[in-house]
């Protein structure tokens, strides 16, 4: 008991001996070592300097957006698909939903640093190259310590500001973030307006579908049985069917004028017969009568090479198929021009409905960096240096104060000595 109450009494004395350690001493003693001091303070400042002229320049881009329309996050889905992975974004979850007890500004806050804006800003900057991260995750998080958003309560002005290495990559990423977000605003909008559009976009590509197999139909019709305007032509072909069978009519009576009065042998007569024959012939393709023609007209086969025109025996059944595929086509162009008239007002009238983003102050490229502050990082450099100098300085004083028989300083010097033999027996 007496050992412990001796210690304990060492203690008491030696706490009362750093008390009454007067502080004339100590400014006499940090007065001799003021050169000490000053080198010190010098090292502290180079190795400040050092460090700071290490340190790479960093330039920050801010841009401003006026307060969001509440028209422009009306839908509770809104942010359904955005994911989370932001700082505002975990905070969706909330009791009472997002419009309830939120400002559109915070709302569109919660937008911008969710996962998929940051996503999408890391693909288009490349920035898992930039920052040296191997995920996606670890850029976003590099990303998110490098901008902040906040929004002013009075105004409701929106500020977001980008900090970079790059001074052209810290304006383009600022203006990236307010591109993501109309964009998302304009995607993630239900309004009737949006809704008609997608119907009649859907319902214009098949309407387009259709025509274009109406119309390749159709001209595959017309290029194998040689059918253009099926109407004129078979006025066309009626008429020069009549006109063939009056030639005939008057080759065969020069042909019977020249028998009475000549032989059958004679020039005259076998130049007349051939020109009935000619007549008669092509009277009988055009009618579609002939041997070669007769048996691939009743189904509406291919017309022969050496025709210009359809027979008058294949015009019914060409006209039947033409009218048809032609009444479709012409159906199928009179809706695509409706629904394309339609497709441009909805078009007109979602841009008219979706609200956009407006920019107070767009980004600008800055043109003095925004840190390290060199001067500062090497004076408060200095001062620490010159801080622990003086700290020093206290504590040896302190220390050259305590006696021998103190238990630190007895603590110490078995320490020291401990320290010195495992020293020796590591030489030898």
């Amino acid at each position: 008991m007496s050992t412990i109450q001796e210690q304990h009494n060492r203690l008491a004395d030696g706490a009362t001996h750093l008390k009454e350690t007067p502080t004339a001493e100590l400014l006499i003693a940090i007065w001799r070592h003021r050169y000490w001091l000053v080198k010190v303070t010098a090292l502290g400042l180079l190795i400040a300097i050092g460090v700071a002229l290490l340190l790479p320049n960093e330039y920050t881009s801010t841009v401003r957006l006026m307060p969001p329309n509440p028209q422009a996050f009306s839908s509770p889905s809104m942010l359904a698909g955005l994911g989370a992975g932001g700082a505002y974004s975990s905070a969706l979850a909330g009791a009472g939903g997002i419009m309830s007890e939120r400002t559109p500004g915070e709302t569109a806050i919660a937008v911008l640093s969710s996962r998929t804006v940051m996503d999408e800003i890391i693909d288009r900057f490349d920035l898992r190259k930039v920052y040296h991260s191997k995920y996606d995750s670890d850029a976003a998080i590099v990303l998110a310590q490098r901008t902040t958003f906040a929004e002013d309560m009075k105004s409701g002005i929106i500020t977001i500001t980008v900090t970079d290495r790059d001074k052209n990559r810290a304006h383009d990423i600022a203006g990236a973030f307010v591109d993501e977000l109309n964009k998302l605003v304009s995607e993630l909008s239900t309004s009737s307006a949006r809704r008609e559009r997608i119907f009649l976009e859907q319902r214009l590509k098949s309407v387009e579908d259709s025509l274009n197999t109406s119309s390749r139909e159709l001209s595959q019709f017309s290029s194998r049985n040689a059918t253009l305007d099926f109407q004129k032509q078979g006025e066309a072909t009626v008429e020069a069917a009549g006109h063939l069978q009056g030639e005939l009519i008057s080759a065969e009576g020069e042909l019977s004028a020249l028998k009475a009065q000549y032989s059958d042998d004679n020039v005259r007569v076998r130049a007349a017969r051939r020109r009935v024959d000619v007549l008669q012939n092509q009277l009988k393709t055009m009618s579609g009568t002939s041997g070669n023609n007769s048996s691939g007209s009743s189904d509406g086969s291919e017309i022969t090479a050496d025709q210009i025109l359809p027979s008058v025996r294949e015009l019914p059944l060409l006209g039947f198929t033409y009218s048809n595929l032609s009444r479709q086509v012409a159906m199928l162009n009179a809706i695509d021009e409706t629904l394309t008239k339609q497709y441009e007002l909805a078009k007109v009238q979602e841009v008219m409905e979706i609200p956009h983003i407006m920019m107070l102050d767009a980004p600008s490229i800055p043109d003095r960096k925004s840190s390290p502050h060199r001067l500062m990082i090497a004076f408060v450099g200095a001062w620490l240096s010159l801080l622990a100098g003086i700290a020093w300085i206290t504590a040896s004083k302190y220390w050259m104060r305590i006696d021998d028989s103190h238990p630190v300083r007895a603590l110490t010097a078995v320490l020291l000595r401990t320290v010195r033999e495992g020293r020796r027996a590591k030489v030898t």
